[in-house]
């Protein structure tokens, strides 16, 4: 066997090092956010303003990732959607200036009162997540835009009913909602703490959020309002837009060839397909896979208006049926 030169055994412990170094990193980067997340378990559950909040995040938090993440963590933490709270401000005005004052003070009072009553609607989460992310010396701003949640979401007209955030880290923009991180809302807030809208992938994060103005979706490919509107709706959070093969159109016509519909996706390997009109699951039988793709059918029925396909059990896919 050929002894190796010194130069070789360096260049193999330089190697060695880095491949250490790296991941320690990103164990330790994991047990950060443990950290931060822990931490803010022990905080209180309300505050008289942004700065008592900002000060205790300064105390305890040094970087900007753990600072944004201590943001984030505290409003899904704490905060309930509550869908009164939008009568609680009059967002009237006679004339542009007034507009601008009023704005800036109904700002102040939704963040105070997001504070302290843990209550908020989709503006409240985030104009919070925006005062926090300034005083902490963050770069970020606010995105106004539409998305999809349910099926009376597919084909409507775009309208600009929500708001989410961006914010800049180690000079990387990164796109965060804490509403939809909070839980979600039938008629009653269900809380369900959740970072996939943290730091959310831009190609996940477009399946049901479209800004108002384009380059917030930080997607190369151009997709027009009216085809987001035609999406169906993709629940699980890994599955991409681009996955969804067939159909492509999130209304499906009750005039269908042969009286079935066919599916066709990449990336998804569920061990059971099940599907509902609205009333009891059914199983799939008509399943394929091959090249990394599943294709199954299911039977169209006359008479419904939605359709949801199940994998394993979970909601997956919404369509309407005309």
């Amino acid at each position: 066997m050929r002894s190796l030169s010194r130069l070789q055994i360096r260049g193999a412990r330089l190697v060695l090092f880095v491949l250490l170094f790296v991941g320690s990193f990103s164990i330790s980067f994991a047990q950060d956010y443990e950290r931060v997340d822990a931490t803010i378990q022990l905080y209180p559950e309300e505050f008289q303003n942004a700065e008592a909040l900002s000060k205790l995040i300064s105390r305890d938090f040094f970087t900007s990732e753990e600072k944004v993440r201590a943001i984030y963590s505290w409003i899904i933490q704490n905060v309930a959607y509550d869908p009164e709270e939008y009568k609680q401000f009059n967002f009237s005005f006679k004339d542009y200036r007034e507009r601008n004052t009023k704005e800036e003070k109904t700002r102040e009072q939704i963040i105070k009162r997001t504070l302290q009553k843990g209550v908020a609607v989709c503006e409240g989460y985030a104009l919070l997540f925006e005062k926090l992310c300034e005083l902490q010396g963050i770069p970020n701003y606010l995105v106004r835009g539409d998305t999809k949640a349910g099926f009376q979401d597919i084909g409507r007209p775009f309208k600009k009913s929500h708001m989410w955030n961006v914010a800049t880290i180690d000079g990387k923009s990164y796109l965060f909602d804490p509403t939809w991180g909070a839980g979600r809302y039938n008629g009653t807030f269900i809380k369900d703490p959740s970072y996939f809208y943290f730091k959310t992938p831009p190609e996940l994060f477009f399946k049901n959020h479209y800004p108002d103005m384009y380059e917030d979706a930080f997607i190369d490919e151009v997709i027009s309002k009216e085809v987001f509107a035609s999406m169906p709706i993709i629940i699980p959070e890994k599955l991409r837009r681009e996955d969804v093969e067939m159909p492509l159109n999130g209304i499906i016509s009750s005039q269908g060839a042969n009286g079935e519909v066919t599916f066709q996706l990449r990336n998804v390997n569920p061990e059971l397909i099940s599907y509902s009109y609205g009333a009891s699951k059914k199983e799939v039988t008509r399943i394929k896979k091959e090249d990394n793709r599943l294709h199954f059918v299911v039977p169209l029925q006359i008479g419904v208006e939605n359709l949801l396909i199940y994998f394993d059990g979970e909601p997956a896919l919404g369509y309407k049926i005309q």
